[in-house]
């Protein structure tokens, strides 16, 4: 056997066996899921006395949202007097005009709400909670990113499992206003309900640690400090103070049959920024919290499983390796007699492909009894894009680990409810073309391996290497508008600002 295929050999293992370790987790949360999924939490009792509450609604350059994120929840259902609405803006175009109306609007109708606008945005959305909670009056804050749309009788949906004292935080699961806008909003819909029914429900019925999710959710004020605040040192503040809370014992309940509506990224470039931000900041996190989590007293079941969860985001690392070893023709010595596809790769297959499947199928017959097992059809559209991205969330997990900083970048929303509704210019990150060159690449490489694999017989690894390649070239025909399109700038490059 030769050294190069020796050397393929032990980098391919290494990727397979990572990559099949993960998906041995997945397929633990779907068995978790399934044994908890009739087990729902009930609230401890009721409030005779119903608590105040703080919304707050953190805002940057959204002008085509906020109005109705306003109206929103100025439509809740829950006493007046006892609401008090925090308008968070850090905006540096026209969205602080509306900001201003909108807030002048809510006081004429007598609402309780504070308009405070940040010059310096320190901390970005951290920054902007932490400023806001400083001067919250309520005991309870009800977080709500700008393209969310809350139902009005949500709070009180929420707020009665607070009269159990070691309650910190409830968390409500995202809806998608617009899942049918496309083949793109289809996909991410189904990737948000992975994380938000299976592995959601899996961790907090079980008593494991999970995470709130930066929006649709209450936090009990003392619990935010007990942990030490918002925190603006990982693009994933969420995450961090979730974690740190647990470790101090407080309770957190996701409540899998409230819906709290959202905007799902209409453009691809959108999608990635998000995904990057999530990926990499969930890499910071995992740096930052994985030690203090094993010096914990917490048992070392949770532990294992902790660090499993905050380190889920290096399987993109994985994945950014597997693109170059997949070359079908690689390894071709390592035949075993042709006991290879069933003593390696058909193991492997089921413990990743496999998990995969029946993680989202398992999220789609849950969330939607009657038609979800339909939406499976857009799995491989979402394996697809996976791998596109891979390149983007790869570069996000190397520069975690390598502690590079960068700016909070925030997902562009277009207010889009519905199918064929127009876009309108938003702020947003514009795609980099050196990462779309790179994108280029690969898609003409590997539309390149899938002709050799046809012309060679190499029919086994077909189906996914034309995964590869219509991944990369949907990021591609996705990002290549982009360009050209009529932009508002937003945040500039640069190290996160403390």
């Amino acid at each position: 056997m030769h050294w190069l295929t020796i050397l393929w050999l032990c980098c391919y293992t290494f990727v397979v066996v990572g990559l099949s370790a993960f998906g041995v987790h997945r397929w633990f949360m779907v068995g978790l899921f399934w044994k908890n999924l009739k087990n729902p939490p009930q609230p401890k009792g009721r409030f005779e006395k119903l608590p105040l509450i703080t919304v707050q609604l953190p805002i940057y350059n959204e002008r085509l949202v906020v109005s109705r994120l306003v109206k929103a929840v100025s439509e809740l259902d829950y006493p007046r007097e006892l609401l008090e609405i925090q308008i968070l803006d850090d905006s540096t175009d026209e969205t602080k005009q509306i900001c201003e109306a909108e807030a002048a609007q809510l006081k004429a109708r007598g609402f309780d709400v504070t308009l405070l606008h940040r010059v310096d945005r320190t901390g970005y959305k951290a920054g902007a909670l932490e400023n806001g909670m400083a001067q919250a009056k309520g005991d309870f804050i009800f977080i709500l990113d700008a393209d969310f749309v809350p139902t009005p009788g949500v709070l009180h949906e929420m707020v009665h499992y607070f009269t159990d004292e070691k309650i910190g935080m409830i968390q409500t699961r995202w809806g998608h206003l617009n899942r049918d806008y496309s083949l793109l909003t289809k996909a991410q819909a189904l990737f948000l309900d992975g994380h938000l029914v299976v592995e959601q429900v899996a961790r907090s019925r079980s008593g494991r640690f999970f995470n709130f999710n930066g929006t649709a959710g209450i936090w009990r004020k003392q619990t935010i400090l007990d942990a030490g605040g918002w925190q603006h040192d990982t693009l994933t503040e969420d995450l961090d103070l979730s974690y740190r809370a647990q470790m101090k014992g407080w309770k957190f309940i996701f409540l899998k049959d409230v819906i709290s509506p959202a905007e799902l990224p209409v453009d691809i470039n959108g999608f990635k920024s998000q995904q990057f931000r999530w990926t990499k900041g969930s890499i910071q996190t995992c740096r930052k919290i994985l030690g203090p989590v094993w010096l914990s007293d917490i048992p070392l079941l949770l532990k294992i499983e902790a660090t499993i969860h905050l380190g889920a985001n290096y399987a993109y690392f994985l994945v950014f390796l597997m693109l170059f070893l997949v070359f079908p023709g690689a390894g071709k010595e390592f035949t075993m007699g042709g006991y290879r596809t069933w003593c390696f790769d058909f193991p492997i297959l089921l413990l990743t492909t496999g998990s995969v499947g029946a993680f989202y199928l398992s999220s789609q017959i849950a969330a939607y009894p009657k038609t979800g097992w339909r939406n499976i059809i857009y799995l491989p559209v979402l394996l697809a894009l996976g791998i596109g991205m891979s390149i983007s969330n790869g570069k996000g997990v190397i520069e975690a680990m390598l502690g590079q900083e960068s700016a909070f970048i925030r997902t562009p929303k277009y207010g889009i409810e519905k199918k064929g509704q127009l876009w309108k210019p938003a702020a947003g990150r514009s795609t980099k073309k050196g990462l779309l060159g790179l994108e280029i690449l690969l898609a003409l490489y590997f539309t390149g391996v899938v002709i050799f694999t046809i012309l060679n017989n190499y029919w086994s690894s077909l189906p996914f290497l034309l995964i590869f390649m219509l991944g990369f070239w949907g990021i591609v025909a996705g990002s290549f508008p982009q360009l050209f399109r009529n932009r508002q700038p937003d945040e500039p490059d640069g190290p996160a600002a403390v």
